[in-house]
């Protein structure tokens, strides 16, 4: 497995909007599981693939604790098919935004379909941690980032940050 770098705010490549996956053979399997070790080194609890500079539908989560066994999801081509009316506020972060958090109010579960990493479609209810993960993830996946839930003025502050830092940083784009 290869730990891959990460795309970083501001870089327009986050605000791509990701296409399907057609196939789920072996080169897609040892992406996601570059994606996990990525995901895991950084730390994160999710990470999409164009967060790696990759357009596809693809995502990875685990929200197993440092004390628990790793409990790995690869989610590919997910698509929200209900949403509760029920709200929840979570502190969320993203590893293409380092050392940024912000409370983002979302639906507090989500029906959603998916395939796993054999290509079976599977359907999940999830609550809590998960369905703020899931539907962060897929966001990532439709070009849209956490500070887009904030309001104007924070998200403006987030963003000349971001300009200001990525001026500073030598370029680490992944080709691909």
């Amino acid at each position: 497995m290869t730990i891959k770098p990460l795309i970083i705010l501001p870089d327009p490549v986050l605000r791509q909007i990701s296409k399907p996956v057609e196939r789920v053979d072996g080169d897609l399997r040892k992406l996601a599981d570059d994606m996990l070790e990525t995901m895991y080194d950084a730390p994160g609890i999710g990470l999409a693939a164009i967060q790696i500079g990759i357009p596809l539908r693809l995502l990875v989560i685990d929200l197993a604790k440092d004390d628990e066994d790793k409990a790995p999801m690869v989610v590919i081509n997910p698509e929200i098919l209900d949403r509760s009316d029920d709200r929840s506020v979570y502190e969320e972060g993203c590893l293409s935004i380092p050392d940024y958090y912000a409370e983002v109010e979302r639906p507090a579960s989500v029906r959603a379909k998916f395939l796993d990493r054999d290509g079976k479609e599977q359907e999940i209810t999830a609550e809590g941690l998960l369905a703020t993960c899931l539907q962060h993830e897929i966001d990532h996946l439709n070009g849209v980032l956490f500070i887009d839930y904030i309001s104007k003025l924070k998200r403006d502050m987030v963003m000349r940050k971001f300009k200001k830092l990525a001026k500073d940083r030598p370029p680490s784009r992944m080709v691909g």
